[in-house]
C-alpha cells in the first residue's frame, strides 16, 4: 500500500541524459519529455533566462540568434556533464516539467550514462540528480539500456551486438547473460557528421554554416549508402570569401563523402570491439547481426553499410532515438529485477 502510495504521490522515472537531447519517461505513462540540453543565460551571469525556463526546446530556439546580451550552453558534451550547476537547474526543469511531484517525496531514478565517462564524471550525475529532486539514484550503461529498449534477448547465453549512435557518443557494447562482454564508448557521433558536412561546404563550396543548418541538412538529404535514387537540396549560408549571404545546391552523393570520415571511425569502433570477443560469440553474431539505435541511426543507409563492410546482418531499432530511455524505463518497472546490475551512488553494482 504504501509503494503504491508513494508511485502515486512522486513516480519513479528513467531519464536519458543526452548531449543532444534529455528524455524522460514516467513508471507506468512512458516517455513524457524529449527536449535538446540546451540552457539560456544572461550573458555574463548564472542566471537562466525567463525565471529558469530558458532551457530545452525554448533555448535551442535561441542557438545562433541571439543577440550579445544572451548566451546558450549545452552542459553536456560528449555524453559528460562540462557544467555542474546548469546540468542541476536543466534538470530539475525538466523533471518538475515532467512529473507531478509532492513535497517531502522523491523518485527513483534510473539514468542511462556513456560507457566512458569516469568515476568523478558518474559522481557528477548523481549529485546533479539528487540536488534536482531525484531520491534513490541508479546509473546503467547506455549501451545496455539501448539493448533492453531495442528488445535484444540479451539476458540469454547469446551475442547481442549493440551501435548505439546519439549526438555526443557511440556507444558500441557486446551484450551476453545481461552483461557487456566487450565494449567501448566513442567521442564520434551525430555533431561529428555536422562538423563534418560544416568543414566539406567550407573547403568545397566556400559557405560558412551552422550547426543547425548542417544538422537539417543532414536529416534532408543526407545517407551512408547510395540511394535508389540520389537527392539534391539547396543550403544557405555564408560565402567565405565575400562574406555575403549566399545558395548552392548540394547532392546526397557529396554529403554521403562529408561524413565519410566519422563513419569510418565509428565502423573502426565495431570491429575493434568484435575483436575483443570469444569466437563463439563472434559466431553468434552471423544469426543475430547488430542493432542500430540512437539519432544518428536515423541516416539513410547506415544499416546497408554496416551490412556490407561487417558482413552480418544489420537492422535499425523500432523508434531508435527513444531506445535508451525505453531501457531504462524498464528498469524502472522492474526494479526489483535490474537493481543488482545498476551503479548506485555507494560504488554498489
Amino acid at each position: 500500500m504504501l509503494h503504491r502510495l508513494k508511485r502515486w504521490l512522486s513516480p519513479d522515472l528513467a531519464i536519458d541524459l543526452g548531449t543532444a537531447n534529455t528524455l524522460i519517461a514516467i513508471q507506468g505513462e512512458g516517455v513524457v519529455l524529449d527536449e535538446p540540453s540546451v540552457v539560456a543565460l544572461q550573458k555574463g551571469t548564472r542566471r537562466v533566462l525567463g525565471r529558469g525556463t530558458a532551457v530545452g526546446k525554448l533555448a535551442r530556439q535561441m542557438l545562433g540568434r541571439t543577440p550579445d546580451s544572451i548566451t546558450t550552453v549545452k552542459p553536456i558534451q560528449d555524453g559528460a556533464i562540462t557544467d555542474f550547476e546548469l546540468c542541476e537547474s536543466m534538470l530539475r526543469y525538466f523533471i518538475r516539467k515532467a512529473a507531478r511531484t509532492t513535497p517531502g517525496v522523491r523518485p527513483n531514478v534510473v539514468m542511462a550514462v556513456s560507457g566512458g565517462i569516469t568515476n568523478v564524471e558518474k559522481r557528477a550525475v548523481f549529485n546533479s540528480a539528487e540536488r534536482a529532486g531525484a531520491g534513490r539514484v541508479y546509473l546503467v550503461s547506455e549501451s545496455k539500456a539501448a539493448s533492453i529498449g531495442a528488445g535484444l534477448p540479451i539476458a540469454e547465453p547469446l551475442a547481442s551486438l549493440i551501435c548505439d549512435i546519439g549526438g555526443g557518443t557511440t556507444e558500441v557494447a557486446v551484450l551476453s547473460l545481461t552483461e557487456i562482454v566487450a565494449g567501448k564508448s566513442l567521442r564520434i557521433a551525430g555533431d561529428e557528421f555536422d562538423q563534418a558536412i560544416i568543414e566539406y561546404l567550407r573547403h568545397n563550396f566556400s559557405l560558412r554554416i551552422g550547426d543547425q543548418t548542417a544538422e537539417q541538412l543532414k536529416m534532408r538529404i543526407g545517407c551512408a549508402y547510395p540511394l535508389d535514387a540520389e537527392r539534391t537540396g539547396e543550403v544557405r549560408g555564408i560565402d567565405a570569401v565575400s562574406g555575403v549571404p549566399r545558395r548552392a545546391i548540394i547532392t546526397s552523393e557529396e554529403l554521403r563523402e562529408a561524413v565519410r570520415g566519422p563513419l569510418e571511425s565509428i565502423l573502426s569502433g565495431v570491429k575493434s570491439v568484435i575483436e575483443q570477443c570469444d569466437p563463439e560469440l563472434v559466431a553468434d553474431l552471423s544469426d543475430t547481426g547488430m542493432v542500430l539505435s540512437g539519432g544518428g541511426a536515423l541516416l539513410p543507409g547506415l544499416d546497408l553499410y554496416f551490412r556490407e563492410q561487417l558482413g552480418i546482418p544489420v537492422r535499425v531499432a523500432a523508434d531508435p532515438q527513444r531506445a535508451v530511455v525505453r531501457g531504462a524505463a524498464i528498469c524502472v518497472e522492474h526494479l526489483a529485477q535490474w537493481k543488482d546490475s545498476l551503479e548506485t551512488s555507494d560504488g554498489h553494482v
